[in-house]
């Protein structure tokens, strides 16, 4: 027997049934076929499953879908507008902020946070802020440099 769930994904409205041991990660991933939302370590401990959550980065493994009801959630494929990617995106792009790309989808959530709450983060302030996201590859220099790219509004004036 499911529980009726009503959310906003990605500016869609979605009614769907759910166990109500699902998680939100789960609904994104298997029921929604949003599989930009990665299952890391199912710990809420590298941020792979980053989404937004009524404009908050939420790790979705840690929430139970129904949670999340009445919300609106984004996702990575929901960051971008009308075909253009978000700034964040792009700047990922052009500092080449990743590697095997399995963190980056929440690496870039957890950046666009990082930036809604301090535009002006110093390096340190950018490295701290993402303590909560783990890349095995990066090393996080161009990580680092994507979203101090896109705080300059690089990604802009280069476009």
């Amino acid at each position: 027997m499911g529980i009726p769930l009503s959310l906003t994904v990605n500016g869609q409205v979605v009614n769907v049934d759910v166990d109500p041991r699902t998680l939100l990660v789960q609904l994104l991933r298997e029921t929604l076929q949003l599989t930009g939302t990665h299952v890391g370590c199912d710990t809420a401990q590298c941020g792979a499953c980053t989404v937004h959550l009524n404009g908050r980065a939420v790790k979705a493994c840690s929430m139970l879908a129904v949670q999340a009801q009445g919300g609106v959630v984004t996702t990575i494929e929901g960051l971008s507008q009308d075909g253009a990617l978000h700034p964040m995106q792009a700047a990922f792009r052009e500092c080449h902020g990743l590697q095997c790309g399995f963190c980056t989808p929440g690496m870039v959530m957890a950046s666009v946070q990082l930036l809604q709450d301090k535009p002006a983060a110093s390096e340190q302030e950018i490295r701290e802020g993402l303590e909560g996201n783990l890349c095995r590859c990066t090393g996080y220099h161009n990580i680092v440099q994507a979203i101090q790219f896109c705080q300059r509004g690089s990604v802009a004036a280069s476009a």
